[in-house]
């Protein structure tokens, strides 16, 4: 049975109710003194239908109840109002979905907070309904008009599972976030001050630092500051050199004495800013970092974080990732997630047979089409799934599409319709934006190449190359989305607990005794996201396993 649940914020009561089939009231609404006094009292309950997970789960898991299944209604919405024609980008919450409902102003959603360097104390409240609406009485009606409009998608099984998919992954969001990630400060320190040498007063600059800006002002003969790029190219200018930019790939190009210390200057300026003792202090206490994920971050799906860079741990900072004693941490990452996920979701035999062994899929690509040359069949396949079709990338794309047709063909036909401004979908639904919609270049546009307008011509083909990616890479995340629900099922009753995700690599922290069940459960998860996200097809989802003391263990 499913319940309803408003309210619960602040100390208030909650309001709540059973549902029927179609999302409507099925029994009178009753009062509870707490949210998690109401959920005690329904085990029976199967799945609960709130709000905004990220505003009420917390108070429960404070109150150390934990619920199996949620429909997080505002999580909803940003799904539905990006799936139907036009509707992209509008506000999501709850009171914005009953306003476009019934034909009244919509209210903006609130501001997203910009990546922060330390968590908020005070976050904004939910936007709130118009006087006199009644928050059970509007949850129920835009639930139930949403159900409504699942079933009128062109998928509604894939549309449902893809919703079910983004409320488990609230679920898993806050559950993480509460959990942290086991973290050794000391360990950390020892490395920063090994890597960057003792702070000088004020912390805005390190011994090491300090030295290699030094060797830079000397290699050009004047006074230059490494941290402001504007420097660095004026430099290099007033000695005949044009730089577009002082990202690493181009200073590499250049013979300069300049060059290894400004290298190596930039990799150690953004450790310091990014990860340095300021970060420490701000995002870990008591052996764990806390960040606060946000599911669906970006337009394909994949998760961002509200500040703590946790999905940007540098390899050299991993070394502070460390379980606690008798325990181990599990790392698990996909094998050549998005060539498995084009061969599921374009249905193309070849390359099925291909994915469906489990074993390495770029070797086994190679000895199929590619003369054994692994190296060829990889740049191949991420080539079409990138859109690199311009040199080799034109020859091996052909190679491609000789033998896997029917997967070429189903990114060609994602890209043109980027390319004509049409709206593209993942698998399961999740939407690109419409045309005039900017994007950005986590699917794979580099950021040197932003799109000029999508009514000319090279913004036509960049988004076309976007959403050539977009229906793969979103898949992806979708496929990730399952694996975490099915992942946190197989879990329940162990004392293990999941603390870390990005992308296709997640991180169970569990007792000594349980990593192997753990290892096992990763596994099985897998094999079966893939089954419930794709259909019964020969494709496999293998993941590659490690059970260690320390995160950066994994990534030797």
């Amino acid at each position: 049975m499913k319940w309803a649940v408003s309210g619960g914020r602040g100390g208030e009561g909650v309001r709540l109710c059973p549902l029927d089939g179609a999302g409507r009231a099925a029994g009178p609404v009753v009062t509870e003194r707490s949210l998690a006094e109401a959920v005690r009292s329904r085990p029976e309950a199967e799945r609960w239908v709130w709000r905004s997970t990220a505003r009420t789960y917390g108070a429960l898991l404070e109150a150390g109840v934990r619920v199996d299944r949620c429909y997080d209604v505002e999580a909803a919405e940003a799904l539905l109002i990006g799936h139907e024609e036009g509707q992209s980008g509008q506000p999501r919450s709850l009171a914005a979905a009953w306003a476009r409902l019934r034909g009244l102003p919509v209210p903006a959603d609130p501001p997203v907070r910009a990546a922060e360097t330390q968590p908020s104390l005070f976050e904004p409240g939910p936007v709130p309904l118009p006087p006199g609406a009644d928050e059970l009485d509007v949850l129920l009606e835009v639930y139930a008009h949403q159900q409504s409009r699942i079933e009128r998608a062109g998928h509604p099984g894939r549309l449902r599972l893809l919703t079910a998919a983004e409320s488990a992954g609230m679920l898993v969001a806050a559950e993480m976030g509460r959990a942290g990630v086991p973290w050794r400060a000391d360990v950390h320190r020892d490395l920063l001050t090994t890597l960057l040498g003792e702070r000088y007063p004020g912390g805005q600059e390190t011994r090491r630092l300090a030295e290699l800006a030094e060797e830079v002002s000397q290699a050009f003969g004047e006074r230059v500051r490494p941290d402001l790029p504007a420097d660095i190219v004026r430099a290099f200018a007033r000695r005949g050199v044009a730089l577009s930019s002082t990202r690493a790939w181009e200073l590499r190009t250049l013979d300069h004495p300049a060059v290894p210390p400004l290298l190596e200057y930039k990799k150690l300026y953004r450790l310091h800013t990014a990860h340095g003792w300021s970060w420490l202090q701000s995002w870990v206490r008591d052996g764990r970092f806390h960040p606060e994920y946000l599911p669906g971050g970006t337009v394909s799906g994949r998760w961002t974080t509200n500040g703590g860079g946790a999905l940007q741990i540098p390899k050299v900072i991993r070394r502070a990732v460390v379980a606690d004693p008798g325990w181990r941490l599990v790392v698990a990452d996909a094998d050549q997630m998005e060539p498995r996920v084009l061969a599921a979701i374009s249905r193309d035999p070849g390359l099925m047979d291909v994915a469906g062994s489990g074993r390495d899929l770029y070797a086994d690509l190679a000895e199929r089409a590619f003369s054994g040359d692994r190296e060829r069949a990889k740049l191949a396949m991420l080539g079409a799934i990138y859109g690199q079709t311009s040199g080799d990338g034109l020859k091996h794309l052909a190679d491609l599409r000789r033998r896997f047709p029917r997967a070429v063909a189903y990114v060609d036909d994602a890209a043109r319709a980027g390319e004509e401004g049409r709206l593209v979908r993942t698998w399961l639904g999740r939407t690109c934006p419409p045309s005039s919609t900017a994007v950005d270049d986590e699917a794979g546009i580099p950021q040197e190449e932003e799109p000029a307008g999508y009514g000319s011509t090279a913004g036509a083909r960049a988004r076309g190359r976007f959403t050539r990616n977009f229906v793969v890479q979103g898949s992806a995340a979708d496929w990730a989305l399952i694996l975490l629900a099915t992942l946190r099922q197989f879990l329940a009753g162990l004392r293990a607990e999941l603390v870390f995700f990005q992308h296709d690599e997640v991180i169970v922290h569990c007792p000594r005794e349980e990593a192997g069940a753990v290892v096992e459960a990763v596994r099985s998860a897998g094999d079966r996201a893939g089954r419930i996200a794709f259909g019964d097809t020969p494709v496999r989802f293998p993941l590659t396993t490690a059970a260690v003391e320390c995160y950066a263990e994994a990534k030797a």
